[in-house]
């Protein structure tokens, strides 16, 4: 059986998410999903390579300021560039 965060999906919920598909979608109201700006525009991907030792460190000090790697790294770097 199929799972979504640990939950069975019944054929029921499969019959509704097709009904609702067929319905079609408020494409400007899924425009208006996902994730909030982080500053004066889009935001975009920039790959970095960091070795195991930067990584854990980076990791432990998210952990431990309660944040994300991305919002870590974020603000080292404004604070580096300012």
């Amino acid at each position: 059986m199929e799972t979504i965060n640990g939950q069975p999906v019944t054929d029921e919920q499969i019959q509704a998410w097709a009904d609702e598909a067929e319905a079609g979608y408020d494409i400007e109201a899924l425009r208006k999903r996902g994730r909030k700006p982080l500053g004066d525009g889009p935001a975009r991907v920039v790959p970095v390579r960091l070795d195991d030792t930067l990584l854990n460190a980076l990791d432990q000090r998210a952990e431990h300021d309660r944040v994300t790697r991305s919002e870590l790294i974020r603000a080292a770097l404004r604070a580096y560039v300012a």
